[in-house]
């Protein structure tokens, strides 16, 4: 797992600089900033949102495995949290495409 967040890290580097040159260009001005900005927001906000949704998901699977007997209630509120995760997601996509 560490390896792979390294590569990732590293390839996020790489893109950023390789963007650099072109948002020094005086056509786009700040305009082309904010738009980058935004999606750069936008794909945070969407990878943070899947591995929420992924790690609620996987203890929740994992509670209703321990404790069978109370699996209703774990879904229930499992699907409460996917909800309102899902809801700030939208929210904050709102906010980055805006850019309010």
């Amino acid at each position: 797992m560490f390896k792979l967040a390294k590569i990732s890290g590293i390839a996020i580097v790489l893109l950023l600089l390789s963007v650099a040159p072109a948002m020094a260009q005086e056509e786009g001005g700040a305009s082309a900033l904010i738009t980058f900005s935004g999606s750069f927001g936008a794909g945070l906000v969407t990878i943070g949102a899947a591995y929420g949704i992924a790690k609620l998901a996987s203890s929740a699977l994992e509670g209703m495995a321990r404790q069978p007997e109370v699996a209703g209630n774990i879904q229930t509120a499992m699907i409460i949290a996917a909800a309102l995760i899902e809801g700030f997601t939208f929210f904050a996509l709102y906010i980055c495409m805006t850019g309010v």
